[in-house]
């Protein structure tokens, strides 16, 4: 793909003034949000998934949070789990100024290794991880859980700044996305995709095994 076509698909869906208020927010504090096409994207699965309860781990100034919201059901509830309480605050401005009610958006300040473990399992339709990238795989086993069969698993940063697809490229967190890639690509319970859109975006979908029930 030329960088021009990426650059086009990346704008195919444009985004409104808080979302780029929160994009904005979020370069200020050194925060790398979700791409506008990732974000799009996002949205696209919580729609079609007519997602009523999600959980993102990296609630960031909230940009991936508000793509989330957009998409999912008008009584859905997004929890967001993030270590920076700064940012959480920050994320919350931005649900306020999209007029998204706040029990739609469950923040929790935290590890999400903590966190996670305290969740309902099987009664999530899509999480979220862009996250710690050395903690994916344990991200992964979580949502294993959390998930109800049919749900999906989202990875941000699955390309990595074009490190994943460079096998020279050795360091940890680079090492630990493409060991995630290989891990969801052999699961027999998973039904997998790698879309090239921002920073790669690597979906899988919780198959449902009717003889497991």
């Amino acid at each position: 793909m030329t960088a021009a076509s990426w650059s086009y698909a990346e704008a195919h869906v444009a985004e409104d003034e808080v979302v780029s208020a929160a994009r904005a927010r979020a370069e200020e504090v050194g925060v790398v949000a979700i791409s506008p096409g990732g974000g799009a994207a996002l949205r696209f699965l919580a729609s079609v998934l007519d997602a009523r309860a999600v959980v993102e781990i990296g609630t960031g100034t909230g940009v991936s949070g508000l793509w989330l919201l957009r998409g999912m059901r008008s009584d859905g509830v997004l929890t967001t789990v993030d270590i920076e309480a700064e940012h959480q605050r920050l994320a919350r401005q931005g649900f306020s100024e999209a007029g998204i009610p706040s029990q739609r958006a469950r923040t929790i300040s935290g590890s999400a290794l903590d966190v996670l473990p305290r969740l309902t399992d099987g009664h999530y339709d899509l999480v979220f991880c862009d996250g710690d990238k050395s903690e994916y795989s344990a991200y992964l086993a979580e949502a294993l859980r959390l998930l109800r069969p049919g749900g999906v698993v989202a990875f941000d940063n699955a390309l990595w700044h074009d490190k994943v697809a460079d096998a020279a490229q050795r360091d940890s967190e680079t090492v630990a996305i493409r060991e995630l890639g290989r891990e969801i690509a052999a699961h027999e319970g998973l039904l997998s995709v790698l879309l090239p859109v921002g920073d790669g975006l690597l979906c899988a979908k919780k198959v449902w095994d009717p003889a497991a029930v």
